[in-house]
């Protein structure tokens, strides 16, 4: 099983992604965060190895969650934003993905298969 973490501080944006990953046999969503402290509480106690993290929380930025968490603890990144002009930052702090909201089914299915096969090859 494939531990994920979703963070984002919109509660539909969490159900959607949520909604995106069911029926997958190999994933276990392990925790849903609002904000950037309940993100690095998360990682820190569930150890996920996907994480699906917004942009903008409530109160720090994805980049600034990154940047808290201990290397031997960082999952693969998948950012899910409305801003595609991150994109560029996203991918400077090696984020895995980068998906603008509001997020295409087939898009997503897409990067989570890459995903996975990266996490278990």
């Amino acid at each position: 099983m494939v531990k994920v973490l979703i963070v984002d501080d919109e509660p539909l944006a969490r159900r959607r992604v949520r909604e995106l990953l069911a029926g997958n046999d190999v994933i276990q969503i392990v925790g849903e965060g609002r904000s950037g402290e309940e993100a690095l509480k998360l990682i820190n106690e569930r150890k996920p190895e996907l994480m699906y993290l917004d942009i903008r929380l409530s109160d720090m930025t994805g980049f600034d969650v990154l940047e808290k968490v201990p290397k031997e603890l960082m999952p693969l990144v998948i950012f899910v934003t409305a801003y595609d002009e991150y994109a560029i930052q996203a991918f400077d702090v090696f984020s895995f993905d980068y998906i603008l909201k509001p997020i295409v089914p087939n898009r997503f299915k897409q990067s989570l298969d890459k995903a996975l096969q990266t996490l278990r090859p």
